[in-house]
C-alpha cells in the first residue's frame, strides 16, 4: 500500500483545515485515480457501440479536421 506522508495545516484554533503532501505522492494518487476511472469507463462501455475500421477512421478524421 502507498504510504502517504502528510502535513496537517491548522487554523488559529489548531483545527485541521488542509493536508499537504509531496508532489510525487500527489502524482501517484492522480495516476491511480485516472487509471481507476478509465477502467470503470471501459467496463461500463456498451459493447454494442462499436465502430468498423472505416467508421473509426472517418470519425477520427472528423476530429482531426475540426476547428476549435
Amino acid at each position: 500500500m502507498l504510504e502517504i506522508r502528510k502535513t496537517y495545516i491548522t487554523d488559529s484554533k489548531k483545527r485541521p483545515v488542509a493536508v499537504q503532501i509531496d508532489i510525487q505522492t500527489f502524482e501517484k494518487i492522480e495516476q491511480l485515480l485516472e487509471d481507476y476511472a478509465l477502467g470503470q469507463f471501459i467496463s461500463e462501455n456498451d459493447t454494442n457501440d462499436t465502430l468498423s475500421v472505416a467508421e473509426a477512421k472517418a470519425y477520427y478524421e472528423s476530429l482531426v479536421h475540426k476547428k476549435y
